[in-house]
C-alpha cells in the first residue's frame, strides 16, 4: 500500500529512495519475522514523499487473524513523543516555557525534597534530566481525574537523582506533563492529543483508550522464552489509564510515520496547517543531555521528547516502545526524508528490528548502524570490587555481587508497586570496558544479544548503575 507523493518539506530528500522496493521488503519482513518469532509485524516507510505500508503474520496466535496495514499496536514509550510535541504546541501558544518550573503551574506537584521540586523545570521532564523515576507503577483509576491522582500519589515518591545532573529515563515526569497539558487545555490529556495533534494531521487510526482501539484490527500481546513462538498474553495490556502519557498511544504503523513527516516537514500537515513551529520543531530534536548508556535504545543524547542517533556522523532521532510484550520502533533520518516505523506483538522484536532496520536504512539513507551490543572477542580485565553492592531506585533493587569464581553477578529486582511486574533477572557481568558490561539473557526488549549495565557517577560523587537507561544510585 502506498501513497501519492507529498508535496510538502519533507519529500524525497537528496533523491534517494524513489523506488522503494515493496515487493524485496516485504519478503524481507516475512522472512525475518518467522526467524525471530515474531507472531504479527507491521511495517511503514515515509521515503520519496510517499508512505508504504507492509504486513506479516498474525495478530493473535490463537485465533489466527492476519495482520494487516490498518491494523493498531500498543507503541508502548513512543507515546512520550506525542506527549512531548502537545507540550510543545502549549509553548507555541505562549501558555507555558520550556524553563517553566512545573510546580507554578501544577502546585499539587512535589517530590519529598522541596529544594529539588523547585528545579524541575518542563525542560528537564522532557529530557529525562528531572530526576523522576521510571518506575512508580500506581493505578489511579479510569476517571478522567487520572492523571491528577496519579501526580498528587507521586508527592512522596523518592527522585533518582539530583534534577539537572545526569539523564535518567523516567515515565513519572511524562504523566506531570500530561496533567500540565490537561491544566493549561482544560481537557483531558486524551482529548487534547486527539484534537491537537491526531485530528489535524488526520490520524484516523491513532487513539489512546482501548475501548477506543476495539474499532480497528487490534494486535494482541505475545509472551514467551527468545528462540520459541510465543502464546497470547494472559492480559492485552496491563498498564492503567494513567499510564497514557508516556506509554499507551494505540497506533497503526502507517499513522505512526504520518505523525513523524509532520516533524520533517517542520510541523506542518499534509494540508499545510501548521502544527508546531518550525523552532518547536527544531527544538524537540537539539541535544538536551548526553547518554552514558547509549546501547539499550541506541541513543547518542536526547532532546525535548526525542532519543538522537549518530550514525557515523548521519544525524537522526526516533524512539522505542514496549508494552507487555508488544515492541515499536520508529526512526527518522532528515537529510533523506525517510522515516521508518515498525510494530510488533511479542518474540524476539529487537532482533527483527536490528536486522529489518540495519537494511532498510542502508539502502534508502545511506545510514550504518553500529553492530550489536555485547563484549568482545577477548574481554578486558577489569576489577568489579568498586561496582559491587547495592543499588536501589523506586521500584527496583539491583545487586551486584561476585561468583566464587570471580564472575561479577547482577541481580535486578522489581520491588514496591512493581512488584509482581516480572520475577527477577539474574545474569553474569562480562567486561566491555572499564565501567561498561554485557549482561545476557535479558529478552527481546533490550539491545540485541546483550543488556548493557553501565556504572557511572551522580554529580554529588554518589556512584550509580545504569539499566535500560534509568541511573539506580548505590546505597550500600
Amino acid at each position: 500500500m502506498s501513497e501519492q507523493p507529498d508535496r510538502s518539506n519533507g519529500g524525497d530528500r537528496g533523491g534517494r529512495g524513489r523506488d522503494f522496493r515493496a515487493a524485496h521488503w516485504q519478503a524481507r519482513l516475512d522472512e525475518l519475522r518467522a526467524a525471530h518469532h515474531v507472531p504479527g509485524a507491521s511495517l511503514a516507510v515515509l521515503v520519496g514523499g510517499r508512505v508504504h505500508e507492509l504486513a506479516a503474520g498474525v495478530l493473535h496466535r490463537g485465533t489466527g487473524v492476519a495482520t494487516t496495514t490498518d491494523s493498531v499496536f500498543l507503541s508502548g514509550s513512543i507515546a512520550k513523543v506525542y506527549t512531548a510535541t502537545l507540550v510543545l504546541r502549549l509553548i507555541d501558544e505562549g501558555r507555558i516555557g520550556l524553563d517553566t518550573r512545573v510546580a507554578d503551574v501544577l502546585p499539587e506537584f512535589a517530590t519529598p525534597d522541596p529544594e529539588a521540586t523547585r528545579a524541575i523545570t518542563v525542560r528537564r521532564l522532557l529530557s529525562h534530566t528531572g530526576g523522576v523515576t521510571n518506575d512508580f507503577n500506581h493505578d489511579s483509576g479510569r476517571g478522567d481525574d487520572c492523571l491528577a491522582k496519579y501526580v498528587e500519589a507521586a508527592r512522596g515518591v523518592p527522585l533518582d537523582c539530583p534534577p539537572g545532573t545526569v539523564i535518567s529515563y523516567g515515565g513519572l515526569g511524562y504523566v506531570v506533563l500530561g496533567r500540565l497539558v490537561e491544566v493549561l487545555t482544560g481537557m483531558t490529556w486524551d482529548r487534547a492529543l486527539k484534537e491537537m495533534v491526531f485530528a489535524p494531521l488526520g490520524l484516523e487510526r491513532s487513539v489512546t483508550l482501548p475501548e477506543e482501539a476495539l474499532r480497528f484490527r487490534v494486535a494482541m500481546s505475545h509472551l514467551g522464552e527468545p528462540g520459541a513462538d510465543p502464546d497470547p498474553a494472559p492480559e492485552w495490556d496491563l498498564m492503567p489509564r494513567s499510564a497514557g502519557p508516556y506509554g499507551r498511544v494505540i497506533t497503526s504503523a502507517g499513522d505512526m510515520v504520518r505523525f513523524a513527516r509532520m516533524h520533517l516537514d517542520g510541523g506542518l500537515a499534509p494540508d499545510g496547517t501548521r502544527v508546531l513551529s518550525a523552532g518547536a520543531v527544531a527544538a524537540m530534536q537539539r541535544r538536551e543531555a548526553d547518554v552514558p548508556d547509549k546501547w539499550t535504545v541506541s541513543a547518542d543524547g536526547w532532546g525535548l521528547g526525542w532519543t538522537l542517533y549518530d550514525w557515523d556522523g548521519v544525524p537522526g532521532y526516533g524512539h522505542d516502545g514496549a508494552a507487555v510484550g508488544q515492541y515499536a520502533y520508529l526512526r527518522v533520518v532528515p537529510h533523506a526524508g525517510v522515516a521508518v516505523a515498525l510494530m510488533t506483538n511479542g518474540g524476539s522484536a529487537r532482533l527483527l528490528y536490528a536486522d529489518l532496520f540495519r537494511e532498510l536504512l542502508a539502502e534508502l539513507a545511506g545510514v550504518t548502524m553500529p553492530a550489536p551490543f555485547g563484549p568482545p572477542p577477548r574481554p578486558p580485565v577489569v576489577d568489579a570490587t568498586p561496582f559491587l553492592g547495592t543499588y536501589r531506585r523506586e521500584g527496583v533493587v539491583i545487586t551486584v555481587t561476585r561468583k566464587e569464581d570471580g564472575t561479577p553477578h547482577l541481580r535486578y529486582e522489581f520491588v514496591d508497586g512493581m512488584k509482581d511486574l516480572s520475577p527477577p533477572l539474574e545474569a553474569d557481568l562480562v567486561p566491555v570496558s572499564e565501567t561498561v558490561f554485557a549482561a545476557s539473557g535479558a529478552g527481546p526488549s533490550f539491545s540485541e544479544d546483550h543488556m548493557p549495565v553501565v556504572f557511572a557517577t551522580l554529580a554529588d560523587g554518589t556512584p550509580c548503575c545504569y539499566v535500560g537507561m534509568r541511573a539506580t544510585p548505590k546505597v550500600g
